[in-house]
């Protein structure tokens, strides 16, 4: 995954990518503005603020963005941040909030830990999961990577070299090193190698560490610490399957027979424990399954076979991977047929409540679909992704005061979650509230880390006419404090 954007970023592999990347930043003029690296001094001032940190982060996150697609759909976004922050509780870590999980659309079978507690899981590794626990697992493992601070020890071997160098350095641990290929021949073409090789080093002796402190964090939090041991069995039969192109969890996670007997040691230290697999988990995996196939017929095929055939772990998730690829077919009476069927078998749950006020919509019945989700909204007053839905039907059906209202009150729960802020700048700007839609626009480019564009929405906003005294005040100190940020973004990047 680049960290700046080339053109092949989708074509290339992850660690050529990434490693590629940060040669071109670390050669590059001043004048490269994809990723900044705080300035590194001695090794005493090595340790970053947490504002440098985060600001880090958000170069990190701005950066995938741009190379990457992030699934958005709130359903799944829900399960992962939920998965995730239950698993970081466990991690006696403080300031767990402050860990940001996401799911990267993309077949590659991999994993990663970033700056700011950016942890992101690849679509391909989740689909290549057999359980909960399994999936639960690679989160653990590296959610121990940001709590053992082990981007921030590469920073203190980084601090001992020159800022390109320490370029390197960072892409190599951000998604970790990889062994051989096109990454091994951009390094050396650009003489690194020996000092690439060095971090590859390093980071395979993190992963020990890694691997303990996640079989405790899945311990504490009620998974089966054996899901580690078993998947990294897997993946390392993988080994010798793929001949010369390994997954690139491989090669950013190298598994041995030792490591392997290591984890499956440490796991059987603790009580034996069968975890059941949450709903979500199988029907997020079909949700992602269903895009992969070549067209909706073929999914179609898929999941009809596998009912007819019993070739499932979770029978509702099939019905629900059916449903989806007929929708997309526009065929929506067969569709139905899934959709009650889910129904009946669960009534209350709210994603099936969702799935059925979709297909309302589609077939015009819009505001049936908004009584449908308005009645449940009742039983689940702050489940996010049904608030969300009926704000967006709001928007369709033209209630955009409705939309405003609802999505406001979302805000108080999720401060930081960029949809929200993206659908209130679409209903600002059908109510024709310019300054509004403005305003929320540059909240949704500053949380996905994009800060001179979040300074320019907020400029215009303050430009409109007619803004009262109160708002303008609070907008001008809003854009005070992007300004302050930016310059700081700024000076950094100067200073190297």
């Amino acid at each position: 995954m680049s960290l700046i954007k080339p053109v092949s970023a989708l074509q290339r592999s992850l660690l050529s990518c990434c490693v590629t990347a940060a040669l071109t930043l670390g050669l590059a003029t001043a004048s490269a503005e994809n990723f900044e690296l705080p300035e590194l001094g001695s090794a005493s001032s090595v340790v970053m603020t947490p504002a440098q940190e985060k600001r880090l982060g958000q170069a990190f996150m701005r950066n995938i963005k741009a190379s990457e697609k992030i699934i958005e759909e709130p359903f799944a976004r829900d399960y992962i941040e939920r998965l995730g922050k239950k698993l970081a509780q466990s991690s006696g870590e403080q300031g767990t909030n402050d860990f940001h999980f996401f799911i990267v659309d993309n077949p590659r079978i991999n994993a990663f830990a970033g700056p700011g507690g950016h942890i992101g899981i690849f679509s391909g590794l989740m689909l290549t999961t057999q359980s909960e626990s399994e999936l639960a697992a690679v989160l653990a493992h590296e959610i121990a990577h940001v709590t053992q601070r082990h981007l921030m020890r590469a920073f203190h071997q980084a601090s001992q070299l020159s800022v390109p160098s320490a370029a390197v350095l960072l892409a190599a641990v951000i998604l970790g090193a990889a062994v051989g290929g096109d990454a091994a021949i951009a390094t050396a073409a650009t003489g690194q190698a020996l000092l690439i090789q060095k971090q590859i080093n390093f980071t395979r002796s993190n992963e020990k560490e890694a691997d303990r402190v996640g079989i405790n964090i899945l311990a504490e939090s009620n998974f089966d610490t054996r899901a580690m041991p078993v998947f990294f069995e897997r993946m390392g039969r993988a080994t010798r399957t793929y001949a010369t192109e390994l997954p690139e969890f491989l090669r950013t996670h190298p598994v041995t027979t030792n490591r392997i007997a290591d984890s499956l040691s440490r796991a059987e230290q603790h009580p034996y424990r069968q975890h059941r697999d949450n709903l979500h988990y199988h029907l997020v995996k079909n949700l992602i399954r269903q895009k992969t196939f070549p067209n909706a017929k073929e999914a179609e095929k898929y999941f009809s076979t596998n009912l007819l055939e019993g070739r499932y772990s979770n029978k509702l998730s099939e019905h629900f991977g059916l449903a989806l690829s007929l929708i997309e077919q526009r065929r929506y009476t067969d569709a139905r047929t899934q959709v009650d069927i889910l129904l009946r078998e669960k009534p209350e749950e709210v994603v099936f409540i969702i799935l059925d006020a979709r297909l309302l919509s589609l077939i015009n019945k819009t505001p049936k679909a908004i009584s449908s989700l308005e009645d449940s909204q009742t039983l689940f007053p702050d489940n996010y992704i049904l608030n969300m839905e009926l704000a967006d039907l709001y928007i369709k059906n033209s209630q955009y005061e409705d939309a405003v209202s609802l999505l406001k009150l979302i805000t108080l729960i999720r401060p930081l979650d960029d949809l929200i802020y993206k659908q209130l700048a679409i209903a600002a700007g059908k109510q024709k509230d310019l300054v509004a839609a403005h305003a929320y626009q540059s909240e949704y480019l500053y949380l996905n880390g994009q800060v001179e564009p979040a300074i320019q929405q907020l400029e215009i906003a303050l430009r409109q006419e007619n803004i009262d005294f109160y708002l303008s005040s609070k907008l001008e100190a809003r854009l005070q404090a992007l300004k302050y940020e930016f310059k700081l973004l700024k000076d950094e990047k100067n200073k190297k």
